[in-house]
């Protein structure tokens, strides 16, 4: 374990300034929504005027002696300090410095969708998440979704305050001005972006794209993301209208969604959904689940379907075509997640006042996920 950063040793920290230890560990070279929500909500400059210490690891092992061992050794031993866990929950020994970790939640799929799972996330991750959700009380989530899924399994003295995470065009898609340029007969290009893992249900996606080609829509689909865990039978015998690109760097991706008409989602489940944010920066349309977590992160500016009934999707997709969906597509995303990146931006002036030791920083029943009947 190697932790980093201004106040080495034990100094006292000036008042109102902490120490926070920031837990890195799980931070490789590919950079995905989890890691990058890790580098940009938690970046140092965000946390200033506190003085933040990264703890980072340089291999698996590494990762597991400094969650489990490291990370609750320093807090015996540095007691003015909290400990933030931005990316994988903190290891059960932790619970003794309860009270000054701060633990980030992503989603709840470590319990909910084990099936889903790898089998690291099974024996490793679940059981410490598990036990985090019982002693850890102070919770921080990236949308009201994840909140009430977290509230439903969380110990009831536990607060779960919102924490929305920024935004930023991560793809420099700013200057694009919206989808490409579409006309009836020509082939639509489809963007889809994330790991190749069950929970993603590319298999879903593949058949929504089948279908419009059924119905006489040319269509293209442009597969963005690293081969994660489990057996794909798409990957053994891909369809001809299938384009995979595996893991593109930042510019790689720009130059993609310049090409695309738009990007498609048909996850099972997402604690954010951060691509389908971040492409609005480009005014790309979106289309996705109709599930709680995309009526609340896309709002009214996305086409929502039901992905496990892909001709009904498809048509609901041409007629939104039809309809001039892809011309207005620009300034309706971009004024979604200018929308969320507001709401970001107060949830984080509510977590500096938290970490400046303000009581009163989520009084505001909206600033939290509370009990139904609570209030």
């Amino acid at each position: 374990m190697t932790a980093s950063g201004a106040d080495a040793g034990g100094a006292r920290a000036a008042p109102g300034r902490r120490r926070i230890y920031l837990d890195q560990t799980h931070l490789r070279d590919h950079v995905t929504g989890i890691e990058r929500v890790t580098l940009d909500l938690f970046a140092p400059d965000r946390l200033a005027p506190h003085a933040v210490r990264p703890v980072t690891a340089g291999s698996l092992p590494g990762m597991i002696a400094a969650q489990q061992l490291g990370l609750p050794a320093r807090a015996l031993t540095d007691r003015d300090a909290l400990f933030l866990f931005p990316g994988f929950p903190p290891g059960p020994l932790c619970a003794v410095a309860a009270s000054r970790c701060l633990l980030y939640v992503h989603d709840t799929f470590l319990l909910t969708r084990k099936e889903d799972l790898s089998l690291r996330s099974r024996l490793y991750m679940s059981p410490s998440f598990a036990l985090a959700l019982r002693w850890c009380p102070n919770l921080f989530v990236n949308s009201r979704t994840t909140g009430a899924d977290v509230r439903a399994l969380c110990a009831r003295r536990a607060r779960v305050a919102l924490l929305r995470p920024p935004v930023r065009d991560a793809f420099g898609l700013e200057d694009l001005p919206g989808p490409a340029a579409y006309a009836p007969g020509r082939t639509l290009r489809i963007l889809a972006i994330g790991t190749i893992e069950p929970r993603k249900n590319y298999p879903a996606t593949l058949a929504l794209t089948a279908a419009l080609i059924r119905a006489g829509i040319p269509a293209e689909l442009h597969l963005v993301g690293r081969v994660g865990w489990g057996r794909h039978a798409f990957l053994e015998a891909p369809p001809p209208f299938l384009h995979r690109h595996g893991y593109l760097t930042d510019a790689e991706l720009r130059a993609l969604a310049g090409s695309c008409h738009l990007l498609l989602s048909t996850s099972k489940a997402e604690g954010l959904g951060l691509p389908l944010l971040e492409v609005q920066h480009g005014g790309l349309p979106v289309v996705a689940p109709d599930d709680p977590v995309f009526r609340e992160v896309l709002g009214g500016s996305a086409l929502l379907i039901r992905p496990e009934q892909p001709d009904a999707a498809a048509r609901a997709l041409a007629g939104w075509i039809r309809d001039g969906a892809l011309a207005r597509a620009a300034g309706m995303s971009r004024a979604n997640v200018a929308r969320w990146n507001a709401a970001a931006a107060e949830d984080g002036a509510r977590f500096q006042r938290f970490l400046a030791g303000d009581p009163a920083a989520y009084d505001a029943l909206e600033s939290i996920v509370a009990h139904e009947g609570d209030g």
